[in-house]
């Protein structure tokens, strides 16, 4: 196994001026004597990555943690998250990340998920809370072998409903790739740019909504999983808008919530039901989600 960690030493300059963030998570797991283990890591502050033990009869797992409290205008993030060939694993965020008013600069995030022939993988972040004038690209990308499989899903919050704010305008673009064995199958990007209360409340846009998220199923078994992924949507809360289609071979799921943590049990609840259904894993997330 290969460990590496990075962390800036320069000096912070005068008052008044901030230097950028250019955080850095590589995860790479691989089978080894019949057991999924950490093949290298390399991680840049403010990234962090933690491991803990898996619950009984669990996949292996990362846990992603950014010491900064949040993305400021120019920040880059860039994840990249592997699991080699009939292994499993799941990277689990540790917490909400935040994306800060901007001046102008965009911030980034980039995150790439592979998984080789016949592999597992899980991308499970917790909430994105976007505050009113941000500005953030991201994008998430997943790479399958022949055989691979992978489970991966992004959650959006309009603003800290919990203290009145609302999210009147900056800049959004959140974007998806889907690529098997190196092809391009499937493709999607949201964008908000400018008035977002208009998208936000016209019944064409988000109708009120101000939590909203992406699950992503890709691989072996995807159209089989379409009625069970509706299934499992049916029974959520009546808060909670939901839908799932398969387009490519690509299972996409999408949520819509007025309140926040309305979305975030009833995604839990599903990834957990779905896992189990899907991969015949445990019907429960890691407790870092729960904390």
């Amino acid at each position: 196994m290969k460990c590496a960690v990075i962390s800036r030493s320069e000096p912070e300059a005068a008052t008044g001026w901030r230097q950028e963030v250019r955080g850095l998570a590589d995860i790479r797991f691989a089978l080894r004597d019949g057991v999924t283990r950490l093949a290298h890591l390399a991680h840049h502050d403010p990234l962090r990555v933690l491991f803990s033990k898996p619950a009984l009869n669990d996949v292996a797992q990362a846990t992603l943690v950014n010491m900064s409290g949040g993305l400021i205008a120019g920040d880059m993030l860039d994840i990249h998250f592997a699991v080699g060939a009939d292994a499993a694993a799941i990277c689990v965020a540790s917490a909400a990340e935040k994306v800060y008013r901007s001046t102008g600069d965009m911030s980034h995030i980039a995150v790439d998920v592979h998984a080789a022939q016949n592999a597992w993988a899980e991308w499970l972040p917790q909430e994105t809370i976007f505050f009113d004038g941000a500005r953030l690209r991201r994008t998430t990308r997943l790479h399958l072998a022949q055989g691979a499989r992978i489970l991966a899903g992004e959650f959006l919050v309009l603003g800290r409903i919990a203290s009145g704010e609302t999210v009147d305008h900056g800049y959004l673009r959140d974007a998806w790739e889907v690529r098997q064995e190196g092809k391009l199958i499937w493709a999607d990007a949201l964008r908000m740019d400018g008035n977002f209360a208009a998208v936000g409340n016209a019944r064409a846009g988000l109708n009120g909504a101000r939590a909203l998220a992406t699950l992503v199923y890709a691989g072996a078994g995807t159209r089989e999983m379409l009625d069970t992924a509706r299934e499992l949507q049916q029974s959520l809360d009546a808060g909670v808008l939901a839908s799932a289609s398969c387009v490519n071979g690509v299972l996409v799921m999408r949520w819509l919530a007025k309140e926040p943590q309305e979305l975030r049990a009833a995604l839990g609840e599903f990834w957990a039901a779905f896992r189990h259904r899907v991969a015949d894993l445990p019907a429960a997330l890691p407790r870092i989600w729960h904390v």
